[in-house]
């Protein structure tokens, strides 16, 4: 049976990581995301899922980084102020899912795969059935237009090219 699943912000994040000066780690997410979900866990290619991204929204933990990646030399918020994933596929084995999409980066549309799990389910203390899913894929930020960098005196450059994207959400199944 096909279930109208509602993100549970509060509880979910959409993240990412990048390399910084090809040998550090910087993490971040996004804080303002919606989306609708609709998940039949017996007909997994019935599924489909939707989810906007408010670009800035991003949050790294350092104000001066946020603006930059705000303005136009990365996301260019206020030229494109979202980001789009619209599912196409949805495969699933066991526990495990591969959710084949579009993500629509500045304007720029890809497709991208991302490896899922139904990481549990549950009932809450006001009796709302819950379905959590974790998720990641990874993207080359250049193939959508974000192609601000720096060359390092050392060799290298600033901010690396891949970007590891990592989902976990928690859903409460409508009605």
């Amino acid at each position: 049976m096909a279930h109208t699943l509602n993100f549970d912000n509060s509880h979910s994040r959409i993240g990412f990581t990048v390399k910084h000066m090809m040998f550090a780690k910087v993490k971040g997410s996004f804080q303002e995301w919606t989306g609708d979900f609709t998940y039949d866990p017996s007909n997994p290619e019935a599924s489909k899922v939707n989810v906007t991204i408010q670009a800035a929204s991003i949050e790294t933990g350092n104000g001066d980084r946020d603006a930059h990646l705000k303005s136009g030399d990365f996301f260019d918020a206020e030229k494109f102020p979202t980001l789009n994933f619209k599912s196409t596929k949805f495969q699933k084995q066991g526990n495990a899912l591969t959710i084949e999409g579009e993500l629509t980066i500045r304007d720029v549309t890809k497709p991208v795969t991302i490896t899922a799990e139904e990481t549990g389910t549950g009932v809450d203390p006001w009796g709302n059935k819950r379905i959590g899913f974790a998720g990641s894929t990874s993207i080359n930020r250049k193939d959508f237009g974000l192609t601000w960098n720096q060359a390092l005196e050392a060799g290298g450059v600033l901010v690396g090219e891949n970007v590891d994207i990592d989902i976990e959400v928690q859903t409460v199944v409508a009605g």
